[in-house]
């Protein structure tokens, strides 16, 4: 499966992620855990890596290689920690709003910057009070002659305290034609950082609230058009969020798979290797089963997606599928190591816990099968991925 939706120059990316992350993410882990401080440094210094730049031409002075290799990035981060998968696909989200909707000016200024490292961007669109109801927002930007003024809050933002470049999406008018987006510089004057509050898993990972008090943003900080918000909000969650939360489950689960083997391994029951009892061993192929579907449904979007295909239904079914079945394998893999997975001194709990943070993002798996639903009967209002194909495509014809 890999030689026919990876190439050699993704495996020779993966090898490369791998060995960093083995060599400088793991040995930070368990100060991550203890601390459940934001890890500011070892962002910064994956940020430099140019991994945040795999998708951004190389006219750009980005990698250009396309959304598979942005999912073999996210998945062998998030292998060792699921924290910094969680970091660097947060960051690519930043990045799909200034490909998709950036001015030439804006692509020219942030995108070699985000590609270096020197940047890491983020977006914001959901609040308090209305969730994941894009439409309920109530922060809006007023325009005030050359410039909008932004008020008011923005929660869950994934790099909240990292980002150096906030994606914003605000009102400025009435319904869905009434939403804007704005590039907000983290040193404006009126914008500030609610503390950081750690959260069951993802230790080392922000993702905190913005508040915007008459925050002045010149309009030449707008990307688009007035009204193009929900636009900039729903793409950059079906062509990005989607498959790169899909990549961090998938990550997480292949640790689990790791994880599960090497205690069956390790652990002997009645005079033999635990895995070697047909219940273990029928568990652990059960869970095999999971990760290879899962695996399989997350690469076969992506490659549609570098392709230029419409791959909509594909990308909610990669993310249905993934953290569903990460969930279901760490599930199994608690019952096999019973009460000494619940020790720290293991890392499946840290898998547990963090496999849950992937859940609601981009859609719950209610909303993933409410979509697949809509599209098989029909009922779809159209794809981003088709709308959007043009760029997508010329990113990867430039490789």
């Amino acid at each position: 499966m890999d030689g026919y939706f990876a190439t050699a120059r993704h495996e020779r990316l993966r090898e490369e992620v791998r060995a960093f992350a083995e060599a400088e993410v793991r040995p930070r882990v368990p100060e991550m855990e203890a601390s459940r401080a934001v890890a500011h440094e070892l962002s910064r210094l994956i940020a430099r890596q140019g991994w945040i730049g795999v998708t951004i031409s190389p006219e750009y002075g980005g990698m250009g290689l396309g959304h598979m290799a942005k999912t073999i990035v996210i998945e062998e981060l998030a292998r060792v920690s699921g924290a910094m998968g969680a970091m660097v696909q947060a960051s690519q989200l930043g990045v799909a709003k200034i490909v998709h909707f950036g001015s030439d000016t804006q692509k020219k200024t942030w995108l070699p910057a985000i590609s270096s490292g020197d940047c890491l961007p983020t977006i914001a669109v959901t609040e308090p009070e209305s969730g994941g109801h894009v439409l309920g927002m109530t922060a809006r930007a007023v325009r005030d002659g050359d410039d909008y003024i932004l008020t008011g809050r923005k929660v869950f933002v994934g790099n909240s305290h990292v980002g150096d470049l906030h994606g914003v999406v605000v009102r400025t008018g009435p319904a869905s034609k009434g939403l804007s987006a704005f590039l907000v510089e983290s040193d404006r004057p009126g914008f500030s950082l609610g503390p950081h509050r750690p959260a069951m898993g993802l230790h080392g990972f922000s993702f905190g609230e913005l508040n915007f008090d008459d925050c002045r943003v010149p309009a030449a900080n707008m990307l688009g058009e007035e009204g193009d918000g929900l636009a900039v909000a729903y793409s950059s969650s079906v062509l990005y969020g989607r498959p790169n939360l899909t990549a961090v489950s998938l990550g997480i689960h292949q640790a689990v798979m790791d994880e599960t083997v090497a205690y069956a391994a390790e652990r002997h029951r009645y005079g033999k290797p635990l895995h070697e009892i047909p219940s273990i061993k029928l568990k652990i192929g059960q869970m095999q089963s999971r990760l290879m579907t899962a695996r399989l449904a997350a690469y076969h979007a992506v490659h549609l997606l570098d392709q230029g295909q419409p791959c909509d239904a594909e990308l909610m079914n990669a993310k249905l599928v993934n953290v569903e079945y990460a969930l279901d394998s760490a599930r199994n893999a608690m019952e096999m190591q019973a009460a000494s997975g619940l020790c720290t001194d293991r890392p499946l709990e840290r898998y547990v816990r963090d496999a849950y943070h992937i859940f609601a993002p981009a859609g719950t798996s209610d909303v993933q099968m409410l979509r697949l639903g809509e599209m098989a009967l029909g009922h779809s209002k159209g794809q981003w991925s088709q709308r959007l194909a043009a760029a997508v495509t010329a990113a990867a014809g430039a490789r």
